[in-house]
C-alpha cells in the first residue's frame, strides 16, 4: 500500500512531474510521450504518475495552466505598472515578448496546440482567461484614452495576432538576418495604432 504523503510532498511531486512533462512535450510533442516515459524521467514506477493525475491529458492541462498563470502574472504586472493608453499596451507587449523568449517550451505548449477538451480543466480555462483579459484590457486602455477606436476584443486580437506571428517567425529562425525582431514589432505596433487612430 502506498505511503501517505503530506500536501507539500504531493505538490512537490506534481511540480516535478509537470516540469519533466513540459520538457518532453515541447521536445517530442504530447502525442509521442507516454506515461511510462514520464515515470522513467523521474525514476518512479510506471503507475506512480496516476496517483497524482488522471491521465496524460490531465498532465498536459496542468503544464499549460502553469504556463498561462506565469504568463498572466507578467502581463498583469506590466499593465498595472504602466501609464494609460499606449503605455499600457507597450508594457504588456514587452512582457509578452519577454515571456515567450525566456520560456519558449511553455509558450509553444500554450499556443501551438489546443486540447479538444480544454473546458474539462477549470484551472487551464481560468489561467488562459486571465491572459486574454490582459490583452483585451490593454486594447481597452488605448480606446479609453482616445488613442484608437474600435471594439476592444477585435483590437486586442489584431495586436495579439501581429505580435504572435512575429514571435513565431523569430523563434523558428525564419526572419532574415537584416530584420531586427524588435524593430519589426515596433513597426507593426505603430502601424496598427496609426491605422486604428481616431480621426
Amino acid at each position: 500500500m502506498p505511503r501517505a504523503l503530506s500536501p507539500a510532498q504531493v505538490e512537490d511531486f506534481r511540480d516535478r512531474l509537470c516540469a519533466a512533462a513540459g520538457r518532453l512535450f515541447a521536445e517530442h510533442g504530447p502525442e509521442a510521450v507516454t506515461m511510462r516515459q514520464l515515470a522513467a524521467e523521474l525514476g518512479v514506477s510506471p503507475m506512480t504518475p496516476y496517483r497524482y493525475f488522471k491521465d496524460k491529458d490531465d498532465i498536459l492541462a496542468a503544464v499549460r495552466a502553469s504556463g498561462f498563470r506565469r504568463f498572466a502574472d507578467g502581463l498583469e504586472q506590466a499593465f498595472h505598472g504602466a501609464p494609460d493608453g499606449v503605455g499600457k499596451a507597450e508594457a504588456v507587449g514587452r512582457a509578452y515578448v519577454r515571456f515567450a523568449l525566456e520560456h519558449p517550451d511553455a509558450y509553444k505548449l500554450m499556443f501551438d496546440l489546443s486540447q479538444p477538451n480544454e473546458a474539462d480543466y477549470p484551472d487551464l480555462v481560468a489561467a488562459s482567461s486571465r491572459a486574454r483579459a490582459m490583452m483585451v484590457g490593454q486594447a481597452q486602455a488605448m480606446i479609453d484614452a482616445g488613442q484608437v477606436e474600435g471594439e476592444a476584443e477585435m483590437v486586442a486580437h489584431m495586436l495579439w495576432a501581429a505580435l504572435h506571428g512575429g514571435l513565431v517567425l523569430q523563434m523558428a529562425g525564419k526572419l532574415p538576418p537584416e530584420v531586427d525582431p524588435s524593430a519589426l514589432r515596433r513597426g507593426i505596433f505603430q502601424a496598427l495604432v496609426r491605422g486604428l487612430a481616431r480621426p
